[in-house]
């Protein structure tokens, strides 16, 4: 049996479209990150669409600004971050430590 997530706080549309985006900019990231890459192909079309993902980001970043959603509620999208997998999915950004033996 499949334990059961808590669910994601509420968030508005742009938000959610904030979190979505960042986390699939941190995916592509780790999917380029020359420490954790295995082929030169799956990084350059990790590099490739990272541009659109990047301008999704830019979008819900300014459609928020727009609506006059000035501030960022760090705690409620972390929150929502932490729902969706964003910890693990980070971790692929950070050069891994050195193995030893």
């Amino acid at each position: 049996m499949v334990p059961e997530l808590p669910p994601l706080p509420a968030l508005t549309r742009a938000e959610g479209e904030l979190v979505d985006a960042y986390l699939e900019v941190v995916d592509l990231l780790g999917r380029i990150n020359p420490a954790r890459a295995d082929h030169t192909y799956g990084a350059l079309r990790a590099a490739q669409a990272l541009v659109g993902r990047a301008t999704a980001l830019r979008d819900a970043l300014t459609t928020m600004h727009l609506r006059g959603e000035s501030e960022v509620h760090a705690d409620t999208l972390a929150r929502a971050l932490r729902v969706l997998d964003g910890e693990r999915r980070s971790g692929r950004v950070i050069v891994p430590g050195e193995r030893t033996g």
